[in-house]
């Protein structure tokens, strides 16, 4: 094994000699190389560890032609961004898979439509690999944006097609959002209400959408008057609620489009009297600890795996990355991933 004087640098010769690989195999783990086996990767990064050993940027870029460094980009306004537990899961779970791959995080997010042309400037000027976008509304510019950038992307959420068929050009993740939301309504169902409804997020949101779809798959003919607006923030889900007492005061269950609307419902049906879920039954959507388990009662609700769905974005990026190839080539882009939701029960109905 190579010796490692007191004080110097460790070498990728020493990370090899302590992963039991070869140099070439311990250079393609540190370089985000495909074709290893994940045994060996798993060596080469505990090696790594151990050694506290930092690759050379510099040799690495002229090799790789890569940055180490993908774009985070939430089309969202700042306050959003740090109010919504949401966001804070879903880029736990980017930041985390990002350190495995040795990455940096640049976070940028959409004010307005003016950001438009910095975040094109910061991504055609070559400063990142990739870029993970996500709360996409429709008739955003983001994506346009991305593919003039030629920047290889992964979409967090499903994103509008222009024509409305078909699979979008760049992979992306999601929950399946419908199908949870069927499971939420059927719960209600099952308790026996009948006058059930809903508040739904923003309809220029594919994951409001299909969540409104969902809760029509079980309730074929339910009455418009039962259906709110809210745009994903607790004080729109207080709002909503607040309009469903008044306008139908025999309201006895509410689906909320996620947990923050679902908050709010809770908090204006505790004010008014109404007991949860004695009275009026509550199910939210996202299963967000801070959420759910502080509101009393703790709420049932439809889990997604948030912060996985993070981490799955990156690889599916770096499977991206893998495929354009140092050399331009292309090899096709992975498939999107929707993954499966989970109703929680818990006592609100």
């Amino acid at each position: 094994m190579p010796e490692q004087t007191a004080g110097s640098r460790p070498t990728l010769e020493a990370v090899a000699a302590r992963a039991g690989v070869s140099r070439a195999t311990a250079s393609r783990v540190v370089n985000g190389g495909a074709g290893v086996r994940p045994p060996l990767v798993d060596k080469v990064r505990r090696a790594v560890e151990e050694l506290g050993y930092v690759p050379n940027h510099a040799a690495r870029t002229l090799v790789t032609r890569r940055n180490g460094a993908i774009a985070v980009i939430i089309a969202e306004p700042e306050f959003r961004v740090f109010s919504d537990p949401f966001f804070e899961q879903q880029v736990r779970g980017i930041s985390r898979e990002l350190i495995a791959y040795d990455a940096q995080l640049v976070l940028l997010w959409v004010e307005g439509p003016g950001d438009h042309s910095r975040i094109a400037r910061y991504l055609g000027g070559g400063h990142v690999d990739g870029a993970l976008a996500f709360s996409l509304h429709h008739d955003d510019e983001l994506p346009s944006v991305i593919r003039r950038a030629r920047v290889p992307a992964v979409f967090g959420g499903r994103p509008f097609l222009p024509g409305g068929d078909g699979e979008p050009r760049v992979p992306y993740v999601d929950a399946d959002n419908r199908g949870g939301a069927r499971e939420a309504v059927r719960r209600l169902v099952s308790l026996g209400r009948t006058r059930i409804a809903h508040i739904a997020g923003p309809r220029d949101q594919t994951s409001a959408l299909d969540r409104i779809a969902g809760y029509h798959d079980v309730l074929l003919d339910a009455d418009p008057e039962l259906i709110r607006q809210g745009d994903f923030t607790a004080e729109s889900g207080a709002r909503a609620m607040a309009e469903l007492l008044e306008h139908r005061p025999d309201v006895d269950a509410v689906f909320a489009g996620n947990d923050l609307m679902a908050s709010g419902a809770l908090r204006v049906l505790c004010e008014r009297g109404r007991r949860v879920p004695q009275d009026v039954a509550l199910v939210g959507f996202d299963d967000m600890r801070t959420v759910v388990e502080t509101v009393d009662p703790p709420l049932t609700t439809v889990r997604q795996d948030i912060e996985g769905m993070g981490r799955l974005m990156v690889r599916l990026l770096m499977r991206v990355l893998d495929d354009h190839g140092a050399n331009g080539s292309r090899t096709g882009s992975p498939a999107s991933v929707i993954t499966p939701t989970t109703l929680v029960v818990r006592a609100s109905a």
